[in-house]
Formats: C-alpha cells, structure tokens, sequence
C-alpha cells in the first residue's frame, strides 16, 4: 500500500495540531507500519534544506504556504500530485483542499480520507466569504471523502446531522507533552511556588479575556503563555492585566524543556477553547494529572468525559478558583482518561487499521 499524507506544514512537526499528527503517525510507521510505503507532502518554504526523507518517511515539497489563504492550492495541488503518483490511500489534513476532491474522485483510485478539523467556519475570526469556502468545503469534504475523520464525538454528531455520514472519531494523542527532554531548559522568568496554568493561541475564542478577568478577581497566582503581540486583542489585554502582581504573562514558550518545566510546575490547568473539537493542549494537559478548569461547552465535556470542572464566564471561573476542589481524585481522573485514550499508540494504530480497512472495502471502524 501505498499512503500519502496531505495538508500540513510537514514534517519534522514544528508547531500545530496537523504537524503534531503527522509527526506521530510517521513514528507510528517506523515502528508498526512499515509495509506500508510513506509519503509526506511539505512546504517548501518551512523547510529551506528540504530533505528527502524523514525517519521512515518520503518527503515531498510543494512551494507554497500551507496556511492562510495559499492553504487551498497547496493542499490541491498536494492531493492532485499523490494521486499521480499512485498512491492508494490519501489522508487529507482540513478541508482546504477538498474543492478538488470531486475532480480526483474521477480521475484517480485512491482513497480519500480526510480530518475534517473542527468546523472552521463557525469561528468568529472569518469574515462572511471565509465562512462560506470553508463551510462548502467542508460539505465537499464529507460527500467526496470515502471516509471522515473526526477527532471528537461533538464533530461526529455535527457530520451526522448536517450530512448524513457517520465520521470515524479519532482523537489526538498527548502523552509527547511529558516525554522527558534530554537538553537542560532555557532560563525560565521567576514563577510562583504554586499556580494554575493556561496556554492557548491569543484569540477571543480562547476565552482569555474570561480567564484573567476572573483570576484578576479571584487574586489567585495564574502563569498565562500565549502570543500576546500578534493582535490587538492580546495587546489590550496586557495593557490591562500585565502589571497585576498574581498574573504572569508569558510570550509563546518554543523551549521543549522550558515548556515541560511550567508545566509540571502548575498545579492546575485552565482551558478557554470554546472551538475546534479535540483540542490538542488539553489533552496533553490531561497527561500531567492535575485538575483542569475547563470552558463548558460539548467539545471539552467529551475530551474530559466531564471529569474537569466547567464554567462559562468569569463570575463563575473565579468562584471555582476560590473554592477548594470537591474531588481530590480530579487529577488523577483526568489523567487516567488520559492513558486509555489519548496516547499516540493508540492513535496511530487506529489510523493504521483505517488505511487498511478502506483499502480492503471494509465499512467496519477501526477498533481499541
């Protein structure tokens, strides 16, 4: 069989929830899977040495941005390539590409199977014509794909109801977040002796206006890394809750040992997503066994198996801050959540048993 794998910045994964995906399913292959021949498709532009290959993978580059609006003739021309080259099975990575499905569902055999992320066109960051590609995209994706991968059961629900299919739910895995890391960490700013955590891309979405409201009042010790200049939102923010003594502000942490030393520092973790199904930092959160404070809404009640505790605005964040933890088993809850489903082992075997199983014709899903 021959796999190609379409719709990341490529590998090695240098940041993103694809690019951490398709950074473990290639050590997946190297290990487990390698009768199966291995292609990953690349930009060309965040990879000026361009290797060949990576680990047990081919490497293919393609010369444009994987994301932002160069997204979708990357990820066509990606697909159209793969299937040239006669590749059995695609795995598409969002639906960026997913305009040219229907044109590659006639010209070539391969099977499409494609992540159709999480629902990118309700976010409130795109603008009206945005949502539209991406909502047709999506569609296209789903009608188009001989199988949907959804990476949370709150995405599969939707898939059902607006389209019919039944999605394979296939989450993330997180236990890379407390591999040990071999160099010493970079200096790391002075950090309390106890603090909850909260790690997230600078966006309204992420609730981050939420969570230091509420750590504001509530006076509790809160480390918070996130790319803080990159909008006005962030700058905003900074400018009013920067100088609070029990808030520490952080810009983005690239520091693999840095990053796990303010993790396994925090003794809880607080996760504003209110978008994008199975998010990739909570389940790596989940890894580490402290309590979680958790936006409420589907998505994050599935990834938790409602484990976490839930709040949906400040008031109510800042009284759970106040409040000692009812369930001094919540971490280790969360945490063993954590080792039965969201392990890279598990995740790429079920991705691995699906390749096979469309190969063959099976409409069976992949099992535990």
């Amino acid at each position: 069989m021959k796999l190609a794998i379409v719709g990341s910045v490529g590998v090695p994964g240098q940041y993103g929830g694809f690019e951490t995906l398709a950074e473990n399913l290639v050590r997946y292959h190297e290990t487990e899977a390698r009768d199966i021949e291995l292609t990953v498709y690349c930009s060309a532009r965040a990879y000026p040495d361009r290797p060949d290959r990576y680990r047990s993978a081919a490497l293919r580059y393609i010369g444009l941005d994987a994301n932002g609006v160069q997204s979708i003739p990357y990820d066509i021309f990606s697909l159209l390539d793969a299937a040239r080259r006669g590749h059995d099975v695609i795995l598409l990575l969002g639906v960026s590409g997913a305009l040219a499905l229907p044109l590659l569902r006639l010209v070539s055999r391969a099977q499409i199977v494609t992540n159709i992320d999480g629902m990118e066109w309700r976010r409130d960051k795109w603008s009206g014509l945005a949502r539209w590609v991406l909502k047709t995209s999506e569609r296209l994706a789903v009608r188009h794909s001989h199988r949907v991968v959804a990476d949370n059961a709150g995405i599969a629900d939707h898939v059902r109801a607006a389209y019919g299919p039944e999605a394979e739910v296939i989450e993330y895995g997180g236990d890379h977040a407390v591999a040990p890391v071999d160099a010493p960490a970079a200096d790391l700013p002075p950090l309390p002796d106890s603090y909850a955590l909260a790690l997230c891309r600078i966006e309204p979405e992420n609730n981050v206006h939420v969570i230091l409201e509420a750590f504001a009042e509530a006076g509790a010790p809160l480390v918070f890394v996130g790319n803080w200049d990159r909008s006005a939102y962030g700058r905003e923010l900074v400018a009013a809750y920067g100088t609070r003594s029990n808030l520490t502000l952080l810009d983005p942490v690239y520091d693999p040992a840095a990053l796990l030393a303010i993790r396994g520092g925090a003794s809880s973790y607080v996760h504003g997503h209110s978008a994008g199904g199975t998010n990739p930092s909570l389940v790596e959160m989940m890894h580490f066994g402290i309590p979680i404070l958790a936006f409420d809404c589907t998505y994050n009640r599935y990834t938790t198996e409602e484990s976490a505790r839930f709040f949906a605005d400040a008031p109510t964040l800042a009284g759970l801050v106040r409040t000692p933890d009812p369930d001094p088993e919540r971490g280790a809850k969360l945490l063993a959540i954590a080792r039965r489903r969201y392990t890279w082992a598990r995740i790429g075997r079920r991705y691995f048993d699906l390749f096979r199983a469309v190969t063959r014709g099976s409409a069976a899903a992949p099992q535990d």
